[in-house]
């Protein structure tokens, strides 16, 4: 009777887990595999950053599948919420995945989380971020130089206008630690070349908030006195763009972004955006893969992650360092299109099909 009472239990401890997992976003029995080898955690931080969920995730599970046909991933998205991550993580601690990789809402809010899943024996692998707390690995790319190709761009394309010409600052999500890195490579270049007439911090990286601020900045500043915008990313650039245009700005000032999100694409295309900075997903994805399962297994990570970088408590921590890439309307084929990353039916729409020919998206 105990026996039988304390099998019901477990069982539905069990559920309640599942349900949990699946409340907060995640996936249980559909990742790869499901035999008997490791189970990875994934763990995204919104569904506002399109790459999140229609890159990374599905080239990281296709990354296990490749190495690991009976390893399984378990895939859960905060929706920018960092309370939900904290439970996500705790789930993935008590379903006792053998790693967990880490995209965290706010990196110093998720370093308890990371505590305790480091205390419980998961490695903890950082993806994109620089989580806090006592991570085994990370994966990104170097976030200065991304600031640096955005800013070396915008002073490209606003020409004579960049010695001296006024540009309002779309910043990141201040609670991420790649802002800060993406300011300070902008910066690095524009100090000196360009007046900063408005700075924005934008939290959670939302395109409703980037369009309001772009809003009150052009009432502040005036439409005809904005000669170019800083957009951390592409939804940043998105809500800017999309308030320069209801403010009947013409012409509109270049804007740059980050991600390579198809709808950027297509706006660089158009003419309404002029760059993006192409990350390749799947480098990442596939070095994240590579380092969660070796950390799963119990083995050492300097043979897939050859660099270093400095976690929080000044100990370094083995990474792999990937280089991003500018991408404007003339280099698409030659990088996107190339990768197989999107096709060119995918980015030319009927609308654009005049404009993409002019580019050579044929």
């Amino acid at each position: 009777m105990k026996t039988g009472t304390r099998g019901a239990a477990v069982v539905m401890a069990a559920v309640a887990l599942v349900l949990a997992l699946a409340a907060c976003g995640g996936e249980t029995g559909n990742g790869p595999g499901g035999g008997g080898g490791p189970t990875i955690g994934l763990l995204l931080p919104d569904a506002v950053t399109a790459r999140w969920e229609t890159q990374d995730r599905p080239l990281f599970e296709q990354r296990i599948r490749a190495l690991c046909d009976d390893c399984r991933v378990e895939h859960a998205n905060a929706d920018g919420s960092v309370a939900a991550q904290q439970q996500q993580v705790d789930v993935m601690i008590t379903t006792g995945v053998d790693a967990l990789v880490l995209v965290a809402v706010n990196a110093r809010s998720l370093s308890t989380a990371v505590d305790k899943a480091a205390a419980a024996g998961i490695p903890v692998i950082a993806y994109d971020r620089l989580a806090e707390g006592p991570i085994s690995g990370y994966v990104s790319f170097d976030g200065v130089q991304v600031g640096r190709l955005q800013g070396t761009a915008l002073l490209r394309a606003m020409g004579d206008r960049a010695d001296g010409g006024q540009i309002v600052m779309m910043n990141g999500d201040p609670t991420d630690p790649n802002t800060a890195l993406f300011k300070e490579g902008a910066l690095s270049v524009l100090d000196g070349r360009v007046r900063i007439g408005k700075s924005y911090d934008t939290y959670q990286w939302r395109t409703e908030t980037a369009n309001a601020n772009m809003s009150g900045a052009i009432a502040a500043l005036g439409p005809g006195n904005i000669n170019g915008v800083y957009a951390a990313n592409d939804s940043l650039a998105a809500g800017s763009i999309s308030a320069l245009k209801a403010n009947k700005v013409k012409p509109l000032p270049p804007v740059t972004g980050q991600d390579a999100e198809l709808g950027a694409l297509r706006r660089i295309v158009g003419g309404d955006q002029y760059m993006t900075v192409y990350k390749p997903f799947g480098p990442e994805a596939s070095a994240g893969a590579d380092m969660a399962l070796a950390a799963a297994r119990g083995e050492n990570l300097d043979r897939t992650a050859p660099d270093r970088v400095r976690a929080s408590d000044g100990q370094p921590v083995p990474a792999v360092m990937l280089t991003p890439v500018s991408v404007t309307a003339g280099t698409i084929k030659d990088t996107l299109v190339k990768d197989g990353v999107y096709t060119v039916r995918q980015i030319c729409t009927p609308q654009l099909r005049a404009a993409c020919h002019e580019v050579g998206l044929t």
